[in-house]
């Protein structure tokens, strides 16, 4: 994935690498902090006369701190400069929705966005197949690790100590736990799998059963019974007296299908003498289409 950093202030960039990550935190620590004066009277020009340049001076000033809190993401082996810039993402939308009026610095208002954004990024990139999908899972990803003191498997008591602290089941916490012990398997076997010592590849390629359909011949051999039936059947509907055909075409093939009641009223008969119609053409149709 291509990392684009919010480039700071080209005057304020310091010689170094183009690219280089070293360089963009090394530029951006070097950015003077806005006093609470500033800050308010850039957020202020922002939301009343929706200034650009107001809301560019609050983003850079505050890069550093979305370098503080991607780096404390970067044990999920992702690359900080993918954070850092999932990171600025939130901040852009932090300062869009300052309000200077509340009463607090926009570093404290932009900490949420700035970690929403980045636990988006994990969540979607940190294995293949999602591990976390409703709002205990995702609690759970992110604090699971931090609950548990030490690296074996939790034990029951500790389970439950950990689900009360986060508020969730004692099953959330084992199925999360499970979880993030497992990992990503390649479908296809590797390159050098037959060089293993069984000469077997332990990939779901090797073990997980074909389909049938997938095989042409099976294919091939279903299509032709149904075509065949289809035309079994039309011979046999046509093997019928006018009155038993509309009776099995009404209930058993018309989009929408009549009840007994209702032919019975247009026949003028009983419901039952319907019934009895209709077993006997089902009967002789069956004899009709047996090969």
């Amino acid at each position: 994935m291509s990392t684009v950093l919010v480039q700071p202030n080209a005057s304020l960039l310091p010689a170094g690498p183009v690219g280089s990550v070293d360089a963009y935190m090394q530029a951006v620590s070097s950015i003077p902090v806005l006093s609470q004066e500033e800050e308010r009277a850039l957020a202020v020009r922002l939301r009343e006369q929706g200034d650009l340049d107001a809301a560019r001076q609050l983003v850079l000033s505050h890069l550093r701190f979305v370098v503080h809190i991607a780096r404390g993401y970067t044990g999920y082996g992702l690359q900080l400069g993918d954070l850092i810039q999932e990171g600025n993402v939130g901040l852009m939308k932090a300062v869009k929705r300052f309000d200077p009026e509340v009463g607090v610095r926009l570093v404290s208002f932009a900490v949420h966005w700035i970690r929403a954004e980045i636990h988006e990024f994990v969540l979607r990139n940190w294995r293949v197949v999602k591990v976390a999908t409703t709002k205990a899972q995702r609690k759970l990803f992110f604090n699971l690790r931090k609950a548990k003191k030490h690296l074996g498997w939790l034990s029951a008591e500790e389970t439950r100590a950990v689900a009360e602290d986060l508020g969730v089941t004692p099953r959330d916490v084992n199925e999360m736990e499970r979880r993030l012990s497992s990992r990503d398997l390649a479908f296809d076997p590797a390159p050098n799998a037959a060089d293993d010592d069984d000469g077997h590849a332990f990939t779901p390629a090797a073990y997980l059963p074909s389909p049938e359909a997938d095989d042409p011949a099976v294919s091939v051999e279903n299509a032709d019974w149904e075509e065949a039936s289809a035309t079994r059947l039309r011979v046999a509907l046509d093997r019928l007296d006018d009155r038993s055909r509309h009776i099995v075409e009404s209930r058993w093939l018309a989009e929408e299908k009549r009840t007994l009641q209702d032919l019975a009223g247009e026949y003028g008969v009983s419901a039952e003498r319907i019934r009895q119609l209709e077993a006997n053409a089902i009967k002789k149709m069956r004899g009709l289409m047996i090969i």
